[in-house]
């Protein structure tokens, strides 16, 4: 086997997972999905690996540039203002190798050097593979940071970070076929893996859709997250007072489950290369759905969290001052070139029509924090900055 198949294959992960089907007979999507991403040994999200930027499997905002968590410090910055300028936690669940958190706290210690003292930066990793890369790459403000799970954020107050988290949840797939809501399950075909329509593996399922008032178009193919909102309800529980931002690709319930959209949003990833089959290179591609943000903030809700902004992401930014923190990268440099690669770079984070700006997604919610007015619910027009010229 060459080097190439080789760093493309775990060939001791596909032999768990047949067996897993021999057992059952068969194994749900969702099942097969977890053991890809989050097998202890060998899963995608744990086993050693590049996975964000040039040298691995996709982008982020974060991989883009530093401004993205420099913009996101100023609305945690103002959230500080708003709980009362007390001592203020920070966590970030799924954090990757820590690149947000390193251009959060950058920009609170140059910027807001108060909020920089009074605010405590908690990890949510199960990889501790990526537990490494954090502490390396942390380590001058290793008196900010500590790593913990989420039961021991009990009580917390101030912001719950998340910056593609939930879209990597596995999903069940399900099908609407002759009038019934019937599910994806995986079993063992010619040596590999294949499918095959079952009923529905839990009631979950059907009340998921029976909460959102939704019916499956006939023939149309969907994800279902159960996780989602069970993540989004223990989140709102833990908090005390204070924030949730949530980062992802999603759209609203009724957007995601249109009838136009037939053939769901499953989607893998692997060295900047997409594909629409999740049953190659297991272990070694990322595994991945467009989230529902109406099960969010309806979870969210029964745990006393209020939406405070839901819009895409070049909103959110601006309303946080892209403008202003372009001007200002810009004019701490003298070349032109280096100034219109700035531009260029910043770009891709507000670009609409399907680029980052729009794709992304995000939702504030608030829990007892009252009717507050945060920068990132400001319109464009709110914003007292020269547009014209700006590329």
């Amino acid at each position: 086997m060459t080097e190439s198949m080789t760093a493309e294959s775990r060939p001791e992960l596909e032999a768990f997972i047949h067996r897993r089907i021999d057992e059952a007979e068969g194994i749900s999507f969702a099942e097969y999905m977890g053991h890809c991403l989050y097998h202890p040994d060998y899963g995608y999200y744990i086993a050693p690996r590049e996975r964000i930027g040039k040298g691995g499997d996709f982008f982020t905002s974060t991989s883009v540039h530093s401004a993205f968590g420099r913009l996101i410090c100023r609305q945690l910055e103002q959230m500080w203002q708003l709980l009362g300028k007390g001592d203020f936690t920070i966590a970030e669940q799924g954090a990757g190798e820590g690149h947000l958190c390193l251009d959060i706290l950058a920009a609170a210690a140059e910027d807001h050097p108060e909020f920089y003292q009074s605010l405590s930066y908690c990890l949510v990793e199960i990889s501790p593979d990526n537990r490494q890369r954090q502490a390396n790459l942390l380590g001058a403000h290793h008196d900010r940071v500590r790593w913990s799970t989420l039961p021991e954020l009990d009580g917390m107050e101030g912001c719950f970070l998340t910056n593609e988290l939930v879209d990597a949840f596995p999903v069940h797939l399900v099908e609407m076929k002759d009038g019934r809501l019937q599910e994806v399950f995986v079993i063992d075909r010619d040596g590999g893996f294949g499918e095959e329509l079952r009923p529905l593996s839990t009631l979950s399922i059907q009340e998921y859709f029976n909460g959102l008032g939704i019916t499956l178009a006939e023939g149309s193919r969907a994800e279902i997250n159960l996780e989602a909102p069970r993540w989004m309800a223990e989140v709102g529980s833990l908090l005390r007072r204070g924030f949730v931002i949530t980062v992802d690709y999603g759209y609203p319930a009724a957007e995601l489950y249109a009838p136009w959209r037939n053939r769901g949003t499953l989607m893998c990833y692997c060295r900047h290369t997409s594909s629409e089959d999740p049953y190659r290179m297991a272990g070694c591609q990322d595994i991945t759905a467009h989230i529902d943000f109406t099960a969010l903030e309806q979870a969210g809700g029964k745990q006393g969290l209020e939406p405070l902004f839901f819009g895409a992401q070049y909103r959110f930014l601006m309303g946080l001052g892209f403008v202003e923190v372009l001007l200002e990268m810009q004019a701490r440099t003298t070349d032109e070139n280096q100034a219109r690669a700035l531009r260029m770079t910043l770009k891709n984070l507000i670009m609409p029509d399907g680029g980052m700006g729009e794709t992304f997604k995000v939702l504030v919610q608030g829990k007892g924090v009252g009717s507050v007015s945060l920068l990132c619910q400001r319109s464009i027009r709110e914003i007292p900055l020269p547009m014209a010229g700006m590329f």
